[in-house]
C-alpha cells in the first residue's frame, strides 16, 4: 500500500479509520450468514437502508457483493440488474441493509474500494440510479500525480453527486497522465464545481476545471444549452429517477 509520504496532505470526508457504530455484531458473526438473494428487483426496497453501487466490473457477482458488504453490517438483499439478452449485469446495483445505520456505514468504508482492479462507487443517492449521462462532465487539468481517483471523487463530491471520477494512466509506465474526468448527475453540480475548483490547489498544483470535450465531435464541449435543456426535461419527466 501507500506510505504516508506517497500522498499529499489530505483528509477525506470518508475517513476509513472510523470505528463501527456501537453495539454492532462482529464482522466474523456477520459473514457466517448464508448468502441469499430475493431477486425482488427492489420494488419494495427500503430506500434509506439501501446503498447504490456503480462502476462494477463484469466479473463481479451478487455473491461477491454480498460477501463484501456483509462486513459493514447484515445484508437483506443484493440486486444487480441484468441485461435481458446477455444476462450480464450492467455495472451497477443495489445493496439493502437491515438498518439505515449499516447502509450509511457501508458508504463510508466501501466507496472506491477496488474489485477486479476497478474502484467501485458506493453511495446513497437516489438520483444516480439510472446512470443517465446528462453531459455534466468535467475535465480536470494540471493534476498532481499524487491525486488518485478516490481523492478526485471525494474533493468533487463537495459540489454534488459524482457519477464517475477517473485519472487516466499511461499504459506503458503506469504513471498518471496529469489530468482527470469528473461526471456529475446534474449541471447544477458541475457548474458549482467549475466555480469552486478552477484555479484551486489540489496537492501542490492549481487545477484547471472546465467542461470536457464530447467524444466524436470536433472540439465541441459538454455543457451546451441543448444538453442542459434535455437534462431539465428528463428531470421533469422523472427519467432521472428509477
Amino acid at each position: 500500500g501507500n506510505h504516508p509520504g506517497d500522498r499529499c496532505p489530505y483528509t477525506t470526508a470518508h475517513d476509513r479509520t472510523q470505528p463501527h457504530p456501537a453495539g454492532h455484531e462482529g464482522i466474523g458473526e456477520a459473514s457466517t450468514r448464508t448468502w441469499k438473494m430475493s431477486g425482488r428487483g427492489g420494488a419494495d426496497r427500503n430506500a434509506s437502508h439501501t446503498a447504490y453501487l456503480g462502476g462494477l466490473d463484469v466479473q463481479v457477482t451478487e455473491e461477491l457483493v454480498w460477501e463484501l458488504m456483509v462486513q459493514a453490517g447484515p445484508v437483506a438483499d443484493v440486486y444487480l440488474p441484468k441485461d435481458r439478452v446477455t444476462g450480464q449485469h450492467q455495472g451497477y446495483g443495489f445493496v439493502e441493509f437491515e438498518t439505515e445505520k449499516d447502509a450509511d456505514y457501508a458508504v463510508q468504508i466501501m466507496n472506491m474500494i477496488k474489485l477486479y482492479g476497478k474502484p467501485i462507487r458506493v453511495n446513497k443517492s437516489a438520483q444516480e440510479k439510472a446512470n443517465v449521462d446528462v453531459g455534466a462532465n468535467l475535465f480536470v487539468g494540471n493534476l498532481d500525480p499524487l491525486v488518485d481517483e478516490k481523492q478526485l471523487y471525494d474533493t468533487f463530491s463537495a459540489f454534488g453527486t459524482v457519477v464517475y471520477a477517473s485519472v487516466p494512466k499511461d499504459t506503458e509506465s503506469g504513471q498518471p497522465k496529469g489530468y482527470g474526468f469528473v461526471h456529475y448527475v446534474d449541471f447544477e453540480a458541475s457548474d458549482a464545481a467549475i466555480e469552486g475548483m478552477n484555479g484551486q490547489y489540489l496537492c501542490n498544483r492549481p487545477v484547471t476545471v472546465n467542461y470536457a470535450f464530447k467524444k466524436d465531435t470536433k472540439g465541441e464541449r459538454h455543457g451546451s444549452a441543448a444538453e442542459r435543456l434535455l437534462a431539465a426535461q428528463r428531470k421533469k419527466q422523472g427519467m432521472a429517477a428509477f
